[in-house]
């Protein structure tokens, strides 16, 4: 409603406007359905995960979304930054929501071994959820040396993986 208000009171009649946009978007295309946001399209994951919470949309949170959407799309992570308790986690549970994908909050410590993240890592790249990793900053620097290589490994997956799909080969 409040996005539909803004919309309208700001005159917002070009499917070009950025503040059209900027707005998360959904489309149904010859297979798929895809959520657009800015230059990013991301596809829909069909994952029914209950009604959408009552997430106050700020200006913040707007520009989460925009920052998750666009490095997902270009086969990156994303890490949000800000005090606590600004709702960067929620942000991010919300939005995997509305895409119908899995998100899967995993926090964080010094107890954390290459193994238990390993684990993770192939379940998200398994069933295509999503990994939050909330208080990623207190693993230990010899883990998180690993967990960069991994994640590494893991976006050259995805990348030719995209390629493929490019060139025709499924």
């Amino acid at each position: 409603r409040d996005i539909s208000e803004m919309l309208y009171t700001e005159s917002v009649i070009a499917k070009e406007d950025f503040r059209w946009q900027q707005q998360l978007r959904f489309y149904q295309t010859t297979k798929d359905i895809v959520g657009r946001q800015v230059n990013s399209e991301l596809t829909y994951g069909n994952e029914y995960l209950g009604v959408s919470s009552k997430l106050a949309i700020t200006p913040l949170t707007d520009r989460c979304w925009m920052t998750i959407t666009s490095a997902l799309y270009l086969h990156l992570g994303c890490a949000p930054v800000g005090p606590a308790g600004t709702g960067k986690t929620e942000s991010t549970k919300d939005l995997a929501k509305n895409l119908g994908t899995y998100c899967i909050v995993y926090n964080c410590s010094e107890q954390v071994t290459v193994s238990m993240m390993s684990t993770q890592f192939m379940g998200v790249m398994m069933t295509g959820a999503w990994l939050c990793l909330d208080e990623f900053n207190r693993i230990d620097i010899e883990v998180l040396s690993v967990i960069a290589q991994q994640i590494l490994s893991m976006r050259h997956a995805l990348t030719q993986s995209s390629k493929g799909k490019e060139a025709g080969e499924g």
